[in-house]
């Protein structure tokens, strides 16, 4: 019988000093919700992520530039059946030279389909491993989860007095962090709303996002808490779309990511909101299929079925 545990591989030109020393520092590639040491033998730390996921683990093997083992001591899950999921697993990562480069083996031993959180943990782990954690290694800065970027509280959206809201709900099945870079990421956002983006995931910037030869909008990047919440204002674009403002909250869920959409500060009731309330509803259809599936219907696909 195969192996089942969950496993991932990266190859970096690193070395392997610099992989064994950027799995150490856990903080920058997983998680700021750290407490504890996590780079000392024996040493005990406590990972949360805010009222969904909290984790006890202890470093039970450190060889210095090829491995080091965690022991997941107590877990908690508040979406599955069995809230421990998880403890008494072990997370190890390998270290090894291989044709003149450094590869990097990720097991979470114990991580197996059977486990009700296996998918939801397979594309997390995922991300963090090819991703956040050869960034660190490659790049010296992974894409960890900031400290304190979400309540754990659902959002909904509050508009001005007398304005209006387009507002859409729905659940993609794939990982926060996930969602979060389709929404940010210029190649993201090319994949679900038009390919002829210009964008960069920085507060203040200024996206461009073309729509045929004759029309574009520019939105201001107003808000971004990672794999939380994107905000934007709209600066040109179809007169009535001018100075509204539109918001993509995240949640995690046992699925995946619950996403909370508004379209804020609409004057009045139009023709054009009513068509704009449908076309999101289509745009965010195509989010959710390049999100689970990897190929979403951008523009001028969207509404084709």
């Amino acid at each position: 019988m195969n192996n089942q545990d969950f496993t991932t591989t990266i190859i970096t030109d690193a070395s392997p000093s610099q992989a064994y020393k950027a799995i150490n520092n856990v903080r920058g590639w997983w998680s700021e919700n750290i407490n504890g040491d996590t780079d000392k033998l024996n040493s005990e730390f406590l990972y949360h992520y805010v009222d969904v996921h909290r984790a006890r683990m202890k470093i039970i093997e450190m060889m210095p530039d090829k491995k080091v083992v965690w022991h997941v001591l107590d877990n908690y899950f508040k979406f599955t059946e069995d809230e421990t999921e998880w403890t008494d697993t072990k997370i190890i990562f390998e270290i090894t030279e291989k044709d003149g480069k450094t590869q990097v083996k990720f097991t979470h031993q114990g991580l197996v389909p059977d486990y009700e959180c296996y998918q939801i943990c397979n594309d997390a782990w995922t991300h963090y491993i090819q991703g956040s954690l050869k960034d660190l290694i490659e790049k010296g800065k992974g894409s960890p989860t900031p400290m304190d970027t979400a309540t754990g509280e659902e959002k909904y959206p509050v508009s001005e007095t007398g304005s209006k809201t387009i507002y859409h709900r729905l659940l993609i099945e794939t990982p926060v962090e996930t969602v979060y870079a389709n929404l940010t990421k210029q190649e993201g956002l090319a994949g679900w709303w038009t390919p002829d983006t210009i964008a960069k995931p920085v507060t203040g910037t200024v996206s461009r996002f073309a729509f045929g030869p004759d029309y574009f909008k520019e939105m201001k990047v107003e808000e971004l808490k990672a794999y939380s919440k994107v905000k934007w204002l709209c600066l040109k674009a179809q007169e009535e779309w001018i100075g509204t403002t539109i918001t993509f909250d995240l949640e995690p869920h046992k699925k995946g990511a619950i996403l909370v959409f508004h379209h804020d500060n609409w004057k009045n009731y139009t023709q054009e909101f009513a068509a704009c309330s449908y076309a999101w509803a289509l745009f965010l259809r195509s989010l959710k299929m390049l999100c689970e599936t990897g190929k979403g219907l951008p523009f001028p696909d969207f509404d084709k079925y």
